[in-house]
């Protein structure tokens, strides 16, 4: 069987059809984003154009998220200068961006 490979927005490689991928941005770490930029769940709503009461369900998980969503939310922390990073066995990391960040990001 042949397999279709891509590469994804954050420059992974994938095989299309295979298993679902775990996700890249979790409630815990969308709480913790928040908390390391100061914003409130109407910040993140506003810079990712997601809703509020979305924001806060998934955080609260009560529920998932699309992958469409979860990339709205992580591009809109990234721009506030957010920067999560994989640590070696330990799963996914958080901190800031060293320098100029984008005001209406």
């Amino acid at each position: 069987m042949l397999n279709m490979m891509y590469v994804d927005q954050y420059g992974q490689l994938s095989v299309m059809g295979q298993a679902i991928k775990p996700p890249l941005l979790t409630p815990d770490l969308c709480r913790a984003a928040r908390g390391l930029l100061d914003w409130t769940q109407e910040d993140l709503a506003r810079r990712s154009e997601v809703s509020r009461s979305t924001i806060r369900d998934y955080e609260g998980s009560r529920h998932d998220v699309h992958r469409a969503t979860e990339c709205q939310l992580r591009r809109a922390l990234e721009e506030g200068g957010a920067v999560f990073t994989e640590v070696s066995g330990h799963g996914m990391g958080l901190c800031k961006k060293i320098g100029p960040v984008d005001p209406a990001g």
